[in-house]
């Protein structure tokens, strides 16, 4: 279930960012070497995207695998040097543990105020680690 969900998260990233770049699905096919089919197949997260294909769509809209992958919410990757993977995983689960869902008043926050949210909670995240990993 966990892949379906981060295939879904993965699509809409995709899809936001062809939107915003006004690039049609057409257009993003082509440019990815793929049939209109695939590219309706993979924003809607019925298909998976091979690692090629997903380094080029980084490329592509100038955002950084790991926010294509939901692993950091900074679209350039600014993920500390000393991060290791098993970091990124955790703060992957720690963001989904904690962000989703958050309202305020009763009422659902904003996408902006969802982003600042995480943001934060990106930032608490690394301060933690690093002290963390201070201390062995």
């Amino acid at each position: 279930m966990r892949d379906s969900m981060a295939d879904k998260s993965l699509a809409n990233k995709i899809v936001n960012l062809r939107e915003e770049g006004n690039i049609t699905q057409s257009e993003l096919a082509r440019r990815l070497g793929l049939d209109k089919s695939s590219m309706s197949k993979i924003e809607s997260g019925s298909r998976k995207v091979s690692t090629d294909e997903l380094k080029r769509i980084s490329e592509i809209f100038e955002v950084s695998t790991d926010y294509l992958l939901g692993n950091t919410i900074d679209r350039n990757g600014h993920t500390p040097s000393w991060a290791t993977n098993e970091d990124k995983k955790d703060l992957k689960r720690f963001l989904e543990e904690n962000a989703n869902g958050m309202t305020y008043g009763g009422e659902g926050l904003t996408d902006e105020e969802q982003k600042q949210v995480r943001r934060v909670l990106e930032g608490l995240f690394w301060d933690k680690q690093k002290q963390k990993d201070s201390r062995k």
